[in-house]
Order: C-alpha cells, then sequence, then structure tokens
C-alpha cells in the first residue's frame, strides 16, 4: 500500500516524490526520502504564497546578468558615432523604386528634402497593405502614429532642423516592443489584444532620432519560430518557406522593401535565422548594449534587441540611436561606439572556426569561398576553436527563464491557445522546465562562467572571428555569453534561400566587428540581391 503524509492537504505519495527526484537523475535512500516527504507540503505551500502575488512579464528576477567575467568599471564616455557623408543621390520619377535603398541612401533624400518623409511612408505603407497578404509579416499597421510621425519630420526638415540620418525614415518593430495606443501581442493568442501603458525604449530612442514607425511586424509565438496566431511569415525569396524566427516579420519586411529597416531581437538565433533565411544584415548587439525596458521578457540573462537592416552601415546608424544606458534596465551600460567604417583589415587579428568550416553541410561551399574573399581583402585568417564545454546541455538556463516569464500562462491552462501544440514548441517545454530542480539550474550558470572565462581568454588572441552561421554551437555559446555577432548575406543556398556568414566580435567592440563585416560586404555585394518577389 503507497505510503502518504498524514494530513497532508496534497497527500504527497512516497513513490511520486522517487519518481520526481529520480527525473533529475538521483537517487536516495529511504531514510533520506523520509524526511523529504514529511517536509513537502510547506515547500509547496511556500510556491502558493508565492503565487498569489503578482507577476507581470515585465518584472524581472533580483539578479542582473553580466557578460563580462570580471569586473570592469561601467564607463561613460559615449561620444555619438561618427556618420561618414553619404554619396549624392537623385529621387527617381516613380518613388517605389527606392523601396529597396539603403538607410544611407533614403537619409540623403531626406537631408535634401527631394522627397518628403510623408510621401515616403505612404510608398511603404502602400507596399505593405500590398504584399503582406502573402507574406504574413504585419501585426498590426500604425498608420495614424505615422503620418503624425511623418509630417513632424517634415516640418523639421522644412526649418533646417535634421536630426540624423533616420530623421523622416519609415521602419517597423518586431512586435514583442510595446507601443503606446497599439497593441503589443507577442505573437501569441492569449495576448493578441493586449495594449501596454507605454513605449519602450527602444521605440522611444527611434522617434527621437526622427524615425517614422509604420507597422508592428509579426514575431513566433512568444519568440520561437515563424508561426505566430495569424499564420506562418514567409521569405519573400521563396513564399512556400517560412521567414525563420523569431524575428520572422523584421527578416521579411526589411527583405521585401516595405519598411526602411527594422528592430528584431534575439535569445536564441531570432535575429541571426531570419536575416539568413531573408537575405539581410543583423546586429545582434552584446548583452546590455541595448535596452529591453517595454520588451517582451523570454529570458532575463540572455535576450537581446538589435537592427535588422539592408547593410552593415544601416545597422551601424541604427544601432548609434538605440545603444546605451537606460535607468528603466539595470543591465544596461553606457560604453563608447566610435564607428569608423574605413578598416585595414590587415592590421587585424581574425580568427576563424576552423573545425566548424571543414564540416560537411549546405553553405559550405559559400562559407569558404567568403574565407577566400576575406584572405584576398588582406586577412591573415587564424585557425581557432570555441572552449570545450556541453554548451547544448545549458540550454536548461533558457528553458527554465522562459518557464518562469510565462509561469501564468501554464498555470492558467491559456498556453492551450497558442498554435503550435508540439513537443518542440513552448506549451511543452514550459512544462517540462518544472523538472528542473533550483541546483541543476545553478550549477548550469557556474559552468556558464567558466565558459565566459574561457571566451575572454580566447579573444585575447583575436580582435574577431568567422564561423558559419548555424554548423557548431558558436550561436547558442555566444547568446549566452553575451557577445555581438553580425550576419551578412553571402550567396544563394538549397531552395532559392540566401546564405549568410557570421562575424562575432569582443564584449562592447561592435565598432569593430561591424567595420569588418562592411569590408567584406562592400567587396562582395550580396546584399545588394532583390528577391524576384511580386504579389
Amino acid at each position: 500500500m503507497s505510503e502518504e503524509v498524514a494530513g497532508s492537504e496534497k497527500c504527497f505519495l512516497l513513490q511520486d516524490i522517487r519518481s520526481s527526484v529520480g527525473a533529475s537523475g538521483l537517487e536516495f535512500s529511504e531514510s533520506e526520502y523520509r524526511p523529504i516527504h514529511e517536509d513537502i507540503d510547506d515547500l509547496v505551500a511556500s510556491y502558493e504564497k508565492l503565487r498569489s502575488v503578482s507577476l507581470p512579464n515585465s518584472v524581472p528576477p533580483a539578479f542582473r546578468f553580466a557578460p563580462e567575467p570580471f569586473f570592469v568599471e561601467n564607463r561613460s564616455d559615449n561620444p555619438p558615432a561618427r556618420v561618414p557623408a553619404f554619396a549624392a543621390v537623385k529621387a527617381p520619377g516613380d518613388l517605389e523604386e527606392v523601396a529597396f535603398w539603403p538607410l544611407t541612401q533614403l537619409a540623403e533624400l531626406m537631408r535634401t528634402r527631394q522627397v518628403s518623409s510623408r510621401a515616403l511612408t505612404e510608398m511603404y505603407l502602400e507596399r505593405l497593405k500590398r504584399y503582406d497578404p502573402i507574406l504574413k509579416c504585419v501585426i498590426a499597421l500604425t498608420e495614424e502614429l505615422a503620418f503624425q510621425q511623418a509630417d513632424r519630420a517634415d516640418a523639421e526638415l522644412m526649418a533646417g532642423h535634421y536630426r540624423g540620418p533616420l530623421h523622416g525614415i519609415p521602419w517597423g518593430a518586431k512586435d514583442l516592443l510595446a507601443t503606446q495606443g497599439y497593441p503589443t501581442t507577442w505573437g501569441a493568442m492569449p495576448y493578441k489584444d493586449q495594449i501596454i501603458d507605454g513605449d519602450a525604449t527602444v521605440v522611444s530612442r527611434l522617434e527621437q532620432a526622427g524615425a517614422v514607425l509604420v507597422a508592428k511586424l509579426t514575431m513566433g509565438a512568444l519568440a520561437w519560430g515563424d508561426v505566430w496566431f495569424g499564420g506562418t511569415t514567409k521569405s519573400p525569396w521563396n513564399i512556400e518557406l517560412g521567414a525563420s524566427g523569431s524575428s520572422a516579420g523584421p527578416g521579411a519586411a526589411t527583405a521585401a522593401g516595405l519598411v526602411g529597416f527594422a528592430i528584431g531581437a534575439e535569445t536564441w538565433g531570432s535575429i541571426i535565422s531570419p536575416a539568413t533565411r531573408c537575405g539581410v544584415t543583423g546586429l545582434r548587439p552584446t548583452f546590455g548594449r541595448v535596452s529591453r525596458h517595454g520588451a517582451m521578457a523570454l529570458s532575463w540573462t540572455m535576450d537581446k534587441i538589435g537592427p535588422m537592416c539592408r547593410s552593415v552601415q544601416d545597422c551601424a546608424l541604427v544601432f548609434d540611436a538605440i545603444q546605451g544606458r537606460d535607468p528603466h534596465d539595470l543591465t544596461t551600460v553606457s560604453r563608447p561606439f566610435v564607428w569608423e567604417p574605413g578598416i585595414d583589415l590587415a592590421k587585424l587579428r581574425i580568427g576563424y572556426l576552423a573545425s566548424a568550416f571543414e564540416q560537411d553541410y549546405p553553405a559550405q561551399e559559400n562559407d569558404q569561398d567568403a574565407l577566400a574573399t576575406l584572405g584576398d581583402l588582406g586577412a591573415d585568417l587564424i585557425p581557432i576553436e570555441l572552449p570545450d564545454y556541453p554548451v547544448e546541455a545549458l540550454r536548461l538556463i533558457l528553458t527554465a527563464e522562459a518557464a518562469a516569464a510565462f509561469d501564468d500562462l501554464t498555470r492558467s491552462g491559456d498556453d492551450a491557445l497558442l498554435v503550435r501544440q508540439t513537443k518542440d514548441a513552448w506549451p511543452h517545454v514550459f512544462r517540462l522546465a518544472r523538472l528542473i530542480p533550483a541546483v541543476e539550474y545553478i550549477q548550469a550558470n557556474r559552468v556558464r562562467t567558466l565558459i565566459m572565462q574561457a571566451m575572454a581568454a580566447l579573444m585575447e588572441e583575436v580582435d574577431l572571428y568567422v564561423a558559419p552561421s548555424f554548423v557548431g554551437h558558436n550561436l547558442l555559446l555566444t547568446n549566452l555569453t553575451g557577445h555581438p555577432a553580425v550576419v551578412v548575406p553571402n550567396g544563394m543556398g538549397e531552395k532559392s534561400t540566401p546564405t549568410s556568414i557570421t562575424f562575432s566580435g569582443r564584449l562592447f567592440d561592435e565598432a569593430t566587428v561591424l567595420a569588418v563585416a562592411k569590408v567584406y560586404q562592400d567587396a562582395t555585394g550580396f546584399h545588394h540581391v532583390q528577391p524576384a518577389f511580386t504579389a
């Protein structure tokens, strides 16, 4: 007959406790099980008391992740990036011809007042309406707000007040960024009508830079994949395929010429993956570089926000506008971003992940060509390897934090409203996370510390390194350590979709990694290729 705790409200069976402990890979003796059996009700009662406290997604835990493994003083000397002079451009007779122009050229149209921000906004809004039924990349158009911001930009430009290269440029936001007066759905049915009071810091900073928000763009539900409550966001290169995720909308809209630029977010590949599938350039900044205030939290120690654009130069300009310390996000820092796009590769120590490039994978030929091109450009490539740790096992950090971020969704049963209900989807993962002991979560983070220290030593040997975008554990490792990465297209692959190469840099050294990526991008020109997309 099964034993149970006398007088227990929950009547926990001893065999249940054994099963739970066994699920974590441990086994105790009978004498060790009995005290657990006696005290488990007190533990569960503590859980219930804590659950009585309302915890909105915006409330972070009382600890903060810092990507640097050793103490470094938070410097405040943060000069504005030097904006190089842009080449002269001339407005075409048909304004829609500028839809795919990079931000640098659109900015010159604005600065010289050849085109009004309102006209540019109308053009992009019309394209969003025309192509969204096919791409499914828009959750909400912000048309009224867009025209208000565009008209203000035009008035300021006419008065000679130029805010900089983003002034008057239409852009799109991944729909995890709060926007006053508009839904912020997180791509998930349970939050379809959610309106957050206030703007995310990134949204506010772009408004201060004069940019014009035209759309809230799709994301995989709760930042996984490209499936949201309205369907699957498509790649403009092949509408039989999803745009990848979770920044699916920003990738598709930028690639299809529906916005001047977009903002995405990454926890584990959510900028790099859709940037690759859609053939755009993406910057995943160092953890703590860009404020996450007003953004959906998935993993408090891994989430990062960054630009998705048509060129490296565009990413640098957008990054300069959104980065920096924010008192609303205590993980943010203020560090210099000195953008000097002209750089001599021969003067840098550029590494490459030798064993990863040697593997047999679909994009290998394009990646090998990228290495050859870097050599031709003067780079003396240094073979390196990443620290040898069980990186895949550390995914439990993301699993545990994400389950905590959406604990109320699991306990309420509203996780059943999410479109994807497969084993490889959030509802199952959130439930599975209940079996991760707190001890194992903390131990995983201690291993993470060792990896951070090993990466710090590695980055003393090189200034940056090149890696295949999806081979080996570089993507997960650098998201865990918080290192910045720039992904740029490097050719075409299977199913008529682009491939990419990834440049990873030192903590808070986005300037160098962007500059090197720009040298490669300017020499190859893959970013100029447009998808043959028609409605």
